[in-house]
């Protein structure tokens, strides 16, 4: 029996009502389905809107006096600079769990059932997320801002045919200057928050309309038991977010954002790093030519996994972790097994083939572009075919190997660049 709604609710019970389906299978409620990832992200994003709001009141986005109103906020017994802190880390802690939760729709089977379409709205988010975390990481107008957009806005620069647009449109000139500054302001605190806003309304209505979580057909009495959102999800949901956010408010408390000194053209660090979210793209840069590294690449691997829904008989069962224990290992085995195959192949890379009489400037192209991109290639097709014919894995586990092979891939490029690059980006071991 399905517990009834009293009918008078204010206009907030009405508004997560239109967020949630009425009511909900009981075996959804499992904290372990999801972890509550995307409960999460929503609340990091609404901590986001609160403190972004809250800073533009002593904010400045201009050259001349941005990195002093930034200074003002820490001084005294002022309290902008923990909203600062709050703001900034919440951006970063975004990226994370919204990356975590996109993985957690595919490894939980979440991707049939008529979710194709939130797949794609939840990819585009993400690099909405992205995107809205570069366009604010400038905003302090300090060295680390400065020289981190100087080299990503760079790297746009080797898109083919539209690479010189890019870098003119977001720059809004030939150096990232004043007018960089005021079109990033622009985009972070006006565009892209509205853009998000509007697909996040759009994803939860797709969650809504598709019955909240994926449920599993095992369960053929189980599933069909369903309890009111009000308040069996919503109290869980709630839990949750507080608990996240009283852990990034004593985390902000305690630690600063980062603000080094004021922006100086003439002065390079060294080394002179992209926001760590990009520190990935900018390592592949240093063992790919440019145009593989920067666009054909990433343009491969987002189109791989947006198509994921829509590949025949490669979902995995659904609300079933890694389609049972058996796929938990192969998982863990492809993506420990390619993050540690990316730490040997640059460690080798820097130690044996490093020097610059080795490569072939004229075919550069070709050695470190297309042979490199067709050989990770056929490494996935052969970890494919092995699982398929060799070891009897079902089609949805072998995608999901795959799947897990990029992500240790990316990872492992990821954490080499940020932690084990120095000066001049030669290896290191960080102390």
């Amino acid at each position: 029996m399905i517990p009834e709604v009293p009918e008078k609710r204010s206009a907030f019970t009405h508004f997560l009502l239109h967020l949630h389906p009425r009511t909900v299978p009981v075996e959804t409620l499992r904290y372990q389905l999801s972890f509550g990832l995307g409960g999460m992200a929503a609340a990091l994003f609404a901590t986001l809107i609160i403190t972004g709001i809250l800073q533009l009141l002593s904010y400045s986005p201009a050259t001349l006096s941005a990195y002093q109103s930034i200074q003002l906020m820490y001084s005294g017994n002022n309290m902008g600079g923990y909203v600062r802190n709050i703001h900034f880390w919440a951006g970063n802690l975004l990226v994370i769990i919204s990356a975590l939760h996109l993985l957690r729709v595919f490894l939980t089977g979440a991707l049939s059932g008529g979710r194709q379409l939130n797949w794609l709205i939840g990819m585009v988010i993400f690099l909405l997320v992205l995107f809205a975390n570069f366009t604010g990481y400038l905003l302090p107008w300090d060295q680390l801002a400065f020289w981190a957009v100087t080299i990503f806005t760079n790297m746009t620069a080797y898109v083919p045919v539209i690479g010189g647009w890019l870098i003119e449109t977001l720059r809004g000139g030939a150096e990232v200057g004043p007018a960089t500054l005021e079109n990033f302001f622009a985009l972070h605190v006006g565009v892209l928050p509205a853009a998000l806003i509007f697909l996040l309304i759009w994803h939860f209505w797709l969650i809504r309309k598709a019955g909240g979580l994926i449920q599993s057909p095992d369960l053929a009495g189980e599933h069909k038991k369903r309890v009111a959102v009000i308040p069996h999800l919503i109290q869980r949901e709630a839990a949750t977010g507080l608990c996240l956010l009283a852990l990034l408010f004593v985390f902000s408390a305690l630690v600063d954002a980062p603000l080094a000194g004021q922006a100086n053209p003439g002065e390079s660090p060294n080394p002179a790093k992209a926001a760590w979210y990009f520190m990935g793209l900018q390592e592949l840069l240093l063992h790919l030519h440019p145009i593989f590294a920067i666009c054909i690449a990433p343009l491969l691997v987002i189109a791989g996994f947006a198509s994921l829904p829509f590949w025949p008989e490669s979902t995995l069962p659904a609300a079933h972790w890694f389609g049972g224990k058996r796929g938990a290992r192969l998982a863990i085995l492809s993506f420990a097994g390619s993050f540690l195959t990316v730490v040997m192949a640059i460690v080798s890379n820097e130690f044996l083939f490093r020097t610059a009489n080795s490569i072939n400037t004229e075919k550069i192209w070709l050695t470190r572009g297309l042979l490199p991109l067709v050989t990770a290639s056929l490494v996935l097709v052969t970890l494919f075919l092995f699982l398929r014919r060799k070891k009897n894995y079902s089609r949805a586990d072998a995608v999901m190997a795959m799947v897990m092979a990029t992500s240790g891939f990316i990872f492992g490029l990821t954490v080499i660049g940020i932690w084990f690059r120095g000066p001049g980006m030669a290896l290191i071991w960080p102390i």
